[in-house]
C-alpha cells in the first residue's frame, strides 16, 4: 500500500512526571485510548498522541542519558469561535498549565494563546478565519 508522504500518525512528548502528565491531560478531558507499563496514548483526530518519561524515550531513541528539552515546537488545537479558545485556555489554567500568552486578536487574522504543560510543552489554542474546521475538528487546507 502507498501512504501519502506528508503525514504524522504518532507525536510523542517526553515527559519528567508521567503521572503528573497524565493527570494534567485527564484534567482537560482527555481519555487514553491506551496505557501500557511507562506510556499513554490518546486517540486523536486521525492520529494518537503519546506521553513516555524522557529517560525512558532518550533510550528507546538509542541515545541513553541525553538530556531531552522542550519548548523549540508548538503543537496547536484550532477552533470555531474566540469563546471556545477562552474556554480551553481557562481549563487548561485551571489544570496546572502556565500562561505564556492568554488569548488575543493576532495580526494575520485570527485570534490565538498559547501556555506550557506541566514538561514545559507548547500548546497554542487559536481560532482561525480562514481555516474552517470540519465536522470532527480536523483542519484541511485547500
Amino acid at each position: 500500500m502507498s501512504y501519502p508522504k506528508q503525514r504524522i500518525t504518532l507525536v510523542t512528548l517526553g515527559v519528567t512526571d508521567l503521572g503528573r502528565a497524565r493527570a494534567f491531560y485527564a484534567a482537560l478531558g482527555w481519555q487514553p485510548a491506551e496505557a501500557p507499563e511507562g506510556v499513554v496514548f490518546y486517540q486523536m483526530n486521525g492520529m494518537v498522541l503519546g506521553l513516555f518519561g524522557k529517560t525512558d524515550l532518550a533510550k528507546d531513541q538509542g541515545r541513553p542519558g541525553a538530556d531531552l528539552g522542550t519548548g523549540a515546537m508548538t503543537l496547536a488545537q484550532n477552533f470555531d469561535t474566540e469563546a471556545d479558545v477562552d474556554a480551553a485556555y481557562a481549563s487548561a489554567l485551571a489544570a496546572g498549565a502556565t500562561p505564556l500568552k492568554a488569548p488575543e486578536k493576532v495580526f494575520w487574522g485570527g485570534y490565538s494563546g498559547y501556555y506550557a504543560d506541566p514538561d514545559g510543552h507548547v500548546w497554542e489554542l487559536a481560532m482561525n478565519p480562514f481555516w474552517p474546521l470540519d465536522a470532527n475538528g480536523g483542519l484541511t487546507l485547500k
